[in-house]
């Protein structure tokens, strides 16, 4: 079997704190193009509504639009943000994956007995935890993702850096937080549904000895999360999306986004951007869990050596 074998010390806090942040890491890596099309695709009608002048690039389906990307504004194009990402998820899965454990614990007072009402409130709480820490992040990543280099050569922000500080600038710093509430939703929603799902199809797959802890078991629990999480989170995701990228007074709020979009475009804008949003968490979630189990098995072997 490839990877590390179970090991009897179970990881500590700080384990599962850094290795959920560099397991996000790594999985941003692989799947960020996927997450850079889904982010134009559900932008699109947004900008033909608002007649921005970047509306001569249309974009198809999933590889289409890396495609067009590619073709139009460079393959560098498909890793805008990746810094902020980065960034992101160090900050960010740090807290809403490797918090989650001891969420549980501190809300069944340390018992064995954990209820899928307890594994929801803990996803919950640590995905709300994570946002309001690493909104930032979110916030320039989603912005670099968006941007679409002009003819001339110019582009929004010239750096990951002069992104935040152009966006503290010229909106505030409440600008830096801009689409908190439906991120946090978006979160809170996302957490359950990811971590929750990994949670009990590994915890039922042990239980009836159909495979053992190792990576078979990871893909199948982490593949299932992804799929459930896309279902569920999509929604949430194009008005998060939609109300970060937005420009000031575009929208008064993240109902108004929401509201605006429905009457605009309709019900199915709101899962503008499926396809790719599935490839992206379905193959994240893959990547994510399966390098998390591992990473959490290397660090506590190094440290009992």
């Amino acid at each position: 079997m490839v990877g590390f074998k179970p090991i009897d010390v179970p990881p500590t806090a700080a384990v599962k704190f850094i290795g959920a942040g560099t397991a996000a890491c790594i999985a941003d890596l692989v799947t960020f193009p996927l997450d850079t099309a889904k982010v134009r695709l559900q932008l699109q009608g947004e900008c033909k509504s608002a007649g921005a002048s970047v509306t001569s690039v249309r974009y198809s389906g999933v590889f289409g639009t890396i495609t067009t990307m590619v073709r139009t504004e460079g393959a560098r194009s498909l890793y805008n943000g990746l810094v902020a990402g980065l960034q992101r998820q160090m900050s960010f899965a740090s807290v809403r994956i490797g918090l989650y454990d001891s969420m549980k614990q501190f809300y069944t007072r340390g018992s064995d007995h954990v209820s899928i009402g307890t594994r929801l409130l803990a996803g919950c709480t640590t995905g709300a935890m994570a946002v309001i820490v690493a909104q930032p992040t979110d916030v320039v990543k989603v912005r670099f993702q968006a941007q679409v280099r002009l003819t001339d050569g110019s582009s929004r922000y010239s750096g990951t850096m002069d992104a935040y500080k152009t966006i503290a600038r010229n909106e505030g710093f409440r600008g830096l937080w801009k689409g908190t509430v439906p991120n946090i939703t978006r979160n809170a929603v996302v957490n359950c549904a990811e971590l929750v799902t990994y949670d009990l199809i590994k915890d039922l797959i042990l239980k009836y000895d159909l495979m053992t802890d190792n990576l078979p078991c990871h893909f199948t629990a982490a593949f299932s999360a992804g799929f459930c999480t896309t279902i569920v989170a999509s929604p949430i995701d194009v008005v998060k999306t939609r109300f970060m990228n937005s420009v000031a007074g575009q929208y008064s709020g993240a109902l108004n986004c929401t509201l605006t979009m429905l009457t605009k475009e309709g019900p199915t804008a709101f899962y503008k951007g499926f396809v790719p949003s599935f490839l992206r968490l379905g193959s994240w979630n893959i990547v994510m869990f399966v390098s998390y189990e591992q990473v959490k098995r290397a660090m506590m072997r190094a440290h009992q050596n």
